[in-house]
């Protein structure tokens, strides 16, 4: 009996270890997930561009249990973004500043920092590079690509001793690279703690009461989109300085983030125009008396696609809505 129940434990443990090690990179971006939300730490970096180098400094604690952070830019105008818990404020040139209520900072840090992993994996695969060495650290490299070719990829650098990151490469189709998140140097010390917490006392601008928007009831869809592409947002408008109806609808795969618009065509109105520049995509496209408009973190191929399949749901349209 005690060499079954030996034996036993032993198919357990090998059971396990086998679930874990049979995707050692899904593991670690678990690891590197819960190291962003749990160490008080502060990185330096830089993110690269095709034209430009922006200098940044991230710090990031937990203060009673809450998750606070603070970037700031270190070249050109004063710029901020200051994080205490489910609130972000932030500081622009040229504009009040303000505070909304949400947990995700809009800033220049790659969004797999805090993405659900688990939803991912659906539709992307992460495959283990190997080790390399970025800011002066050992550092594991993972590279997530999509399953379907339809959007970008990453290859990421994890710090093997803290699990944070250290480097991101956002890839096009090609593997060609749109942009660089390299850091500088890491810190990790309860002192940054200690800062972080005089952020309490500090009095920031209110929160921003936004009303609630009702589903907008659009007469129109996407009938292409990029599996895990989920609408996540739809509104109905008109632009400040035309007055033009403008109608749209937000999708995301937890990743990367696109807008579809559709408006009525004029004769400003151009049949087809692609722009990119760097990771953002916009590319119009004039189907019966509709402009439709993509813009988002897409590959040209794939927003080309989503423009053209836009079509009308149902004949009781809002008045004013352009048919495709």
């Amino acid at each position: 009996m005690k060499h079954l129940l030996i034996g036993a434990c032993a198919l357990v443990s090998l059971v396990a270890n086998a679930s874990t090690e049979e995707n050692p990179a899904e593991a670690l971006l678990h690891q590197m997930g819960q190291a962003t939300e749990q160490l008080d730490y502060e990185l330096s970096y830089i993110l690269v561009r095709k034209n430009s180098i922006e200098p940044l400094r991230f710090r990031h604690a937990l203060v009673d249990g809450e998750s606070f952070g603070h970037i700031a830019y270190l070249a050109g105008p004063p710029r901020e973004v200051i994080r205490r818990g489910d609130e972000i404020s932030y500081f622009e040139p040229g504009i009040d500043p303000f505070t909304i209520a949400s947990n995700q900072m809009v800033a220049p840090l790659p969004a797999i920092m805090h993405s659900d992993i688990d939803h991912l994996s659906t539709m992307y695969d992460f495959v283990p590079l190997g080790r390399a060495r970025e800011a002066g650290l050992a550092c594991d490299v993972v590279r997530v690509s999509p399953k379907d070719g339809a959007r970008y990829s990453y290859v990421l650098w994890i710090d093997q001793n803290t699990k944070l990151l250290t480097r991101a490469d956002l890839l096009d189709r090609d593997g060609d690279p749109i942009e660089q998140y390299r850091a500088l140097s890491l810190v990790i010390s309860p002192q940054i703690g200690d800062v972080m917490k005089q952020m309490s006392d500090i009095e920031l601008p209110p929160v921003v009461q936004v009303p609630k928007q009702r589903d907008a009831g659009l007469g129109w869809q996407v009938t292409s989109l990029p599996d895990g592409f989920s609408p996540i947002y739809s509104n109905r408008h008109r632009l400040m300085i035309t007055e033009r109806p403008v109608e749209s609808q937000m999708f995301s795969d937890g990743l990367f983030s696109f807008s579809v618009y559709l408006s009525e065509a004029d004769d400003l109105s151009v049949r087809e125009q692609l722009v990119r520049k760097g990771r953002r995509t916009l590319h119009s496209h004039v189907s019966g008396n509709a402009e439709i408009t993509v813009v988002g973190d897409i590959p040209p191929a794939t927003a080309k696609k989503v423009a053209e399949s836009v079509r009308m749901t149902a004949p009781q349209a809002a008045e004013g809505t352009p048919t495709p």
